[in-house]
């Protein structure tokens, strides 16, 4: 069991106090919080990869470098690497190069992404968007297999017996695939036999279990070892000293940003009500006291027996000592709970 933290690095104004953060100060921020996860003994840290003026990370590895070289323990990955848009070569260098910078932490989280930005800013053709990934991801994978490539690219480059370096420090990459829950990405996954990672910001969870039991059933099919399966739940999360305190506190920022992106994609904007309905036990947000946050993860590791939990709690123009505040009870109070409760629960089986 992996608890862990996924982060956009939102920059913003605070819809209340007005108080703005700007790039410069959330990427100072978001290395707090990564040295502060590590320290706290959290498993992972995972950086997103936009290209847009709302989140200050287009590129991942590049502060998953400059974590590397200020953490000792924690893993290291994106969330996620828009490889439809990217070049496999150039990412398997780069998640290389860090992955020896951490001395082997280093992970790549491989997803189509949720906004489209990348597409027409690198050149690519939305009508390709399935096409890229699975071909881009075929290719990474092989990458991933031995130091020199043979590779005939349709929407890649072909490739004649080259050398693709450095190499990681273990041999090779953990590779995740990130799906937001399309049977036909749950089977792309499970074929493969890599790690997936489902993220759930809305809705009932337990409308998404389906495609965990999919992934499952998929992944033992094509033969893989089923004690080798690793399945990742990332959802929306913040955490204080009482559930009317963190509704209070994530509320303004968080429906900034849900209202803002919903106007964008034709949504309605999100209300108060609609807000604190999501936080109830069956709801998508994990928000609460350090207890009902940790009922919620026990409630959905119930649902999906999932391997590894992402929280991502720095939305919007969260204040940082807020932000710092919530990943210090994620890492003392509820993942400690979680994990002794999964871990008897697993001995007794």
């Amino acid at each position: 069991m992996e608890i862990g933290i996924c982060s956009f690095a939102d920059v913003g104004v605070h819809p209340v106090t007005k108080e703005k953060i700007d790039p410069y100060q959330r990427l100072q921020n978001l290395l707090q919080e990564i040295e502060l996860a590590d320290q706290l003994g959290l498993d992972v840290f995972a950086v997103g990869e936009h290209h847009r003026p709302d989140y200050a990370v287009s590129s991942p590895t590049t502060v998953l470098a400059a974590a590397a070289v200020r953490t000792k323990n924690i893993k290291l990955s994106s969330g996620v690497t828009v490889l439809s848009s990217e070049d496999p070569v150039r990412v398997y260098q780069q998640f290389s190069t860090v992955d020896l910078l951490s001395g082997g932490r280093a992970e790549v989280m491989a997803g189509r992404g949720s906004f489209i930005e990348s597409f027409p800013l690198f050149g690519n053709d939305l009508k390709d968007y399935d096409e890229l990934f699975s071909e881009k991801l075929e290719m990474l994978v092989k990458l991933n297999e031995a130091p020199r490539i043979t590779w005939k690219g349709k929407h890649t480059q072909s490739i004649n017996d080259r050398g693709v370096y450095p190499r990681p420090y273990h041999g090779k990459l953990p590779i995740w695939v990130a799906v937001g829950g399309t049977p036909e990405s749950v089977v792309r996954a499970a074929t493969y036999g890599l790690p997936m990672t489902m993220a759930i910001i809305g809705g009932m969870p337990a409308r998404f279990a389906p495609f965990a039991n999919l992934y499952r059933e998929v992944y033992k099919k094509e033969g893989h070892d089923p004690s080798n399966l690793q399945l990742c739940i990332n959802s929306h999360t913040y955490i204080a000293e009482t559930s009317q305190q963190a509704r209070d506190e994530f509320y303004p920022p968080y429906a900034e940003v849900m209202s803002r992106i919903g106007r964008e994609r034709g949504w309605s904007g999100m209300t108060r009500q609609q807000f604190d309905a999501s936080t109830n036990k069956e709801g998508a947000l994990l928000v609460g006291s350090p207890q009902q946050v940790i009922d919620k993860l026990l409630y959905e590791h119930e649902l999906f027996g999932y391997t590894r939990f992402l929280t991502q709690m720095t939305i919007g123009a969260l204040p940082h000592e807020q932000a710092m505040r919530t990943i210090e009870l994620l890492g003392t109070k509820v993942a400690p709970e979680v994990k002794k409760y999964t871990q008897q629960k697993q001995e007794k089986q």
